[in-house]
């Protein structure tokens, strides 16, 4: 997953009385603080809302330790994670392993003002939260969950326009049509090796000269060094911007430019936000280190919606609608809120 551009942390901010407070929970690590963040944020933009981020860290002792044996999860934290308790949220959204001793635990220590939200798959009886919103082809039963297709993101038209305006200008000096082309890394299930990267080299290369395209092209902190390498040194003589991991990180300004996408396969992530802007994504092929069926499945889902196609060596235009699924889970959360907390609610 790319690593977003910086955000401002409004935690220490004093909530008026008539917001919700919604915290957004994770192990701080870009792909799940994005999702958590990002349905945090699409409630926010629903109904008067709080945001506040807690990252949880334990200390090394337990960081590995099962999620049964975390039985006082709160007095296992490291000295620099956020804290864990009183005053309770409205809402908890939480994603990952780390939060889940505490997720299993928030709406009884909270003596049921909070409703809690778990992300992805929890690999738990979804009944022991309120809510479970769970990728579609991770197949996550339940009366409580819903199922989306991809992940939930940060990814609004709003965000992409206002997170562009520092790059407008050393954009304006290139000539559309604008290819993306976001490349992933190593996974439990893909990885990217030099002689796949060279091989991205030429089908990108194709790409940009069949429309005659200027290239906006960022690395992942998790594509290999020499697969790094190996795009960059071989695209560098290409118009636009190449984009290694250092610096400003120029991901909503490249989404909000494009004309096209190309997007590796490796990341639902970058996948799901790719089609959150209505315009054409183009699957590129990783190397296979793993089971990769459930990518097939979510590859297959977006094909279907219309959102993406495998590479198949020519840059077309199709159009969809962008797809919206962090906005419906935030409108799902909030209906499931006001269900259970009527008086509660905060009024626009």
């Amino acid at each position: 997953m790319l690593t977003p551009p910086a955000t401002t942390d409004d935690s220490l901010k004093i909530p008026r009385h008539d917001q919700l407070v919604v915290w957004a929970v994770s192990d701080g690590r870009a792909g799940i603080h994005n999702q958590v963040l990002g349905l945090a944020e699409a409630i926010a933009d629903l109904t008067p809302a709080h945001v506040v981020v807690r990252h949880i860290r334990y200390r090394r002792m337990f960081d590995r330790w099962p999620t049964a044996l975390r039985l006082l999860p709160h007095l296992m934290l490291k000295r620099d994670s956020d804290p864990v308790g009183r005053p309770w949220p409205d809402i908890w959204i939480a994603a990952g392993r780390a939060t889940l001793p505490h997720s299993k635990r928030v709406k009884k220590l909270s003596g049921g003002h909070t409703l809690v939200v778990q992300l992805q798959d929890p690999r738990e009886p979804s009944k022991r939260f309120d809510m479970v919103v769970a990728p579609l082809h991770d197949q996550v039963k339940g009366d409580n969950v819903l199922s989306i297709q991809g992940s939930t993101h940060r990814v609004t038209p709003e965000r992409l326009k206002r997170e562009s305006t520092p790059w407008a200008e050393r954009l304006s000096a290139f000539d559309g049509p604008f290819l993306t082309v976001l490349i992933g890394g190593k996974s439990k299930s893909h990885t990217i090796s030099a002689e796949r990267a060279e091989a991205l080299v030429q089908q990108i290369r194709v790409a940009v000269k069949s429309k005659k395209a200027t290239l906006l092209l960022s690395v992942s902190r998790r594509t290999p060094d020499d697969a790094r390498r190996v795009l960059m040194d071989g695209l560098k003589d290409l118009p636009g911007i190449l984009y290694d991991g250092k610096g400003e990180n120029p991901y909503f300004a490249f989404l909000n430019a494009a004309d096209f996408l190309m997007v590796t396969e490796d990341s639902v992530n970058m996948a799901a936000e790719a089609a959150a802007t209505g315009k054409p994504v183009n699957i590129l092929p990783m190397d296979a280190r793993g089971s990769t069926a459930k990518f097939g499945r979510f590859h297959q889902g977006l094909q279907d919606y219309g959102a993406a196609r495998p590479w198949s060596g020519e840059l077309r235009q199709w159009k969809y609608a962008p797809l919206n699924e962090t906005r419906r889970a935030a409108e799902a959360v909030l209906a499931l809120y006001a269900e259970k907390h009527p008086d509660r609610l905060a009024k626009g």
